[in-house]
């Protein structure tokens, strides 16, 4: 059963957890589980995703209840009158906040997207970041005698494949946990130290208008116990 977060006749939210697929993917064909299906089979009813989050990537999921209901918020989102609020562990000391205006190149799936423009420009990506908190641990890691890392509150103004992620490699401050954008060496430390095996990515809020009813409406996502440990473990609690 997954944690319903927010359920009117027109929307429902979840808690995805980390390592759910929100769909099938030809990606993945090992996986027999994804959120569309339970939550479908949770409620009894069909849903419609409205947006993505990566497999690794726990947090806030929303789902329209209905075609009419899943356009307009898909209407909303291109027009970038939504919100997402992301909680992150990332290597080294980021500044105290800043501005991430990095374009990005579309990334294909060479199985799935094996037909898509494989020249085109790289689209407009922003993300904007503020420093919760750090912490230097008495490890070697490579050349350094400690390893330095930060809690950071990620808020992506654009939605590209991958954009935070890719956006954290880009400023030399890659996510803990990330296998394709990471640095190995850290996420080692993390599983060997603190049994860490998942992204520390979390969508912890998102904010938009009600389609029908068109008020504000805020939903926050609590992390999973493997996250809450490892920032108490860190002093971050």
């Amino acid at each position: 059963m997954l944690e319903i977060l927010y359920r009117d006749e027109h929307l429902i939210a979840v808690n995805k957890p980390s390592g759910l697929l929100v769909h099938r993917s030809m990606i993945d064909k090992t996986e027999t589980e994804f959120a569309l299906q339970l939550v479908r089979d949770q409620i009894g009813q069909y849903v419609y995703p409205l947006h993505r989050l990566d497999k690794p990537t726990s947090g806030v999921l929303v789902f329209a209840l209905s075609k009419e209901v899943a356009h307009t918020m898909n209407q909303q989102f291109q027009a970038h009158r939504s919100s997402k609020e992301y909680l992150a562990v990332v290597r080294g000391y980021i500044a105290t906040k800043g501005r991430i205006d990095y374009p990005l190149k579309e990334q294909l799936d060479k199985m799935t997207d094996a037909k898509a423009r494989q020249n085109k420009a790289a689209q407009e990506a922003v993300t904007e970041f503020v420093r919760m908190a750090t912490v230097a641990l008495p490890y070697p890691v490579s050349r350094y005698k400690s390893a330095r890392y930060s809690l950071v509150r990620l808020f992506p103004k654009t939605g590209r494949k991958h954009q935070l992620r890719r956006h954290m490699k880009h400023l030399m401050h890659p996510i803990v946990g990330d296998t394709t954008h990471g640095r190995g060496e850290h996420n080692k430390l993390f599983r060997e130290k603190f049994g860490v095996h998942r992204l520390l990515l979390h969508a912890s809020a998102m904010s938009f208008t009600h389609p029908k009813t068109h008020e504000h409406i805020r939903i926050e996502a609590s992390l999973d116990e493997v996250f809450q440990t490892l920032l108490k473990h860190l002093g971050w609690e």
